[in-house]
This record gives C-alpha cells, sequence and structure tokens, in this order.
C-alpha cells in the first residue's frame, strides 16, 4: 500500500496536476456599477470530444475517516473537473500526473485550507471526492456530453493529514 503524507495546497506544487482556485491570490476587476469583484478566468474548463459541453453541478460529500484508505484512482480523459467549497470545506487530494498507468513515485497528496478549490486536467488521475470535518457541498464544473470520460486504476493508498 503506497502511503502518502497530504501537504498544504499551492499553485505551484499543483501545476503539474491544473489549477488552484482561489481568491485571495488572484486578480480582480470591478463590475456591476463598482459593487462586486469579478476574479475572471480563475482556471481552465477543459471539454474534449464530440458535442462536449460545460456542466455545473452541485456535490454534497460525507466526511472521510482518517486515515484516509483508497482503493482507486480515477481520471476524466475528456475533460477537466472543477470543485470549488462552498462553505469552507476542507478536503484531501490526491493525484498523479494523465497517462495509461500511475508510477507509485508521482503520486501526491494536498490538503486544503477550506476556501481553496482545484481544477484537475483532462486525464489527470485523482481520488474521490475526500471532505474532512463534516458534510461538504461543492460546486462542481465538468464535462457532460458523449463518450466514456472516467476510468479507474485500482491502488491502494493510505493517506495521513496532520
Amino acid at each position: 500500500m503506497l502511503e502518502l503524507k497530504a501537504v498544504p495546497l499551492t499553485p505551484e506544487v499543483f501545476a503539474p496536476f491544473g489549477d488552484v482556485i482561489d481568491t485571495r491570490t488572484a486578480d480582480y476587476f470591478h463590475i456591476n456599477a463598482g459593487r462586486t469583484r469579478r476574479y475572471h478566468d480563475l482556471a481552465r474548463v477543459e471539454t474534449l470530444g464530440e458535442e462536449a459541453r460545460a456542466l455545473i453541478s452541485i456535490f454534497v460529500s460525507q466526511p472521510v475517516e482518517l486515515p484516509l484508505t483508497l482503493e482507486f484512482l480515477e481520471r476524466h480523459p475528456q475533460g477537466s473537473q472543477a470543485f470549488m467549497p462552498l462553505h469552507d470545506e476542507r478536503f484531501v487530494i490526491v493525484v498523479a500526473p494523465p497517462g495509461e498507468a500511475i508510477e507509485p513515485a508521482d503520486v501526491r497528496a494536498f490538503v486544503t485550507d477550506g476556501r481553496q478549490g482545484v481544477n484537475y486536467r483532462a486525464g489527470t488521475w485523482h481520488a474521490i471526492q475526500s471532505v474532512l470535518e463534516r458534510e461538504g457541498e461543492f460546486l462542481v464544473v465538468d464535462r457532460g456530453g458523449e463518450g466514456n470520460n472516467c476510468d479507474e486504476y485500482p491502488m491502494a493508498l493510505r493517506v495521513i493529514v496532520d
């Protein structure tokens, strides 16, 4: 079983896997007569393949037990997948680079601070949603349309969060 220690999420360490979505580190401009800050273009939404379209959903996830034990990672080869917590939910992220197989040495684990979201690039291997202290609600942007867009890779993992 591969054991990982989740480290704090930053845009720099997560860059090989996608985007960190965080208004605290992003530029903005004012709209709506100056009453609204627009944090524009925070992540690249990818929708690949015929008849692809972007979907916006809400996921409600139950908290996981720690240490987190996983039996597989999944990927979405035809589109990115973004998760943005709606109520300061911390969650664990486990990722590996795109490819047909996963090299254990390339797997990474991160933990958000509750205000950060992530956008997994198309094909990036990742764990299922793993919210920590309490039930979590997430705004999710991903791909809809024809074709298979979810692969699973069996892999036993254990993630420790401090």
